[in-house]
């Protein structure tokens, strides 16, 4: 097989991916192989393979007589990736801040000033994302980092407006800056402290907004 053919699953996957994970795809959806094949410009084996590793992934369904077909997420299963999100961003803060130089700081603090400028509530949680980013990336963890990255993709799919619309921004944006402050203090420990207790908001808003739907 050549390097071209052994590429080819993992930028379809990859592809597949993203449209997922960005909403492109909705939960149900169909994952036809001969409109993918198309689309991609291959034949159906790199697609099969492609789809084969997503479902491993658990973000689709492989149905018999069925085909492919995105899978949906539930509040349960993502209140259980929020306290994995916990585990993961705390130890990452953690080793984040010795490593952090004043270049972290003014991006983190630039993303905020933009979260605070937006009017867009769908742009928020992108805005979220990349401030939070920001302050995990000294931490020079490569596996952790894209754990939390996959982490976050499974979250976001369920939250991406729920928890913004659910919660606001002033608050979430008070503590954003104090979280900020705090490592810029060099203050690990209120700093792991305060993204334990943010994180956990965002699960009770969430929590309170599924509620609210169901009555």
């Amino acid at each position: 097989m050549t390097k071209d053919k052994k590429a080819a699953p993992i930028l379809i996957r990859d592809s597949i991916r993203q449209s997922i994970l960005t909403g492109e795809y909705h939960d149900g959806d169909p994952l036809r192989q001969d409109e993918l094949a198309t689309k991609f410009g291959t034949s159906r084996i790199p697609v099969r393979e492609a789809l084969r590793q997503l479902e491993s992934e658990g973000l689709i369904v492989l149905q018999p007589n069925k085909g492919a077909v995105v899978k949906g997420i539930s509040i349960d299963e993502v209140i259980e990736l929020l306290d994995i999100r916990i585990a993961l961003e705390c130890r990452a803060l953690e080793l984040s801040i010795p490593n952090m130089a004043l270049e972290d700081f003014e991006q983190a603090r630039s993303i905020l000033e933009e979260y605070d400028a937006s009017e867009d509530p769908a742009s928020w949680g992108e805005m979220n994302w990349l401030f939070h980013c920001a302050l995990y990336a000294p931490c020079n963890k490569v596996r952790l980092l894209s754990m939390i990255e996959d982490n976050y993709g499974h979250v976001s799919r369920f939250t991406r407006s729920q928890v913004s619309m659910a919660s606001g921004k002033k608050m979430p944006q008070k503590e954003h800056f104090e979280l900020l402050r705090l490592c810029e203090a060099a203050e690990v420990d209120k700093a792991v402290q305060l993204l334990r207790k943010h994180i956990e908001q965002a699960m009770k808003s969430l929590l309170a907004n599924n509620r609210k739907k169901l009555n």
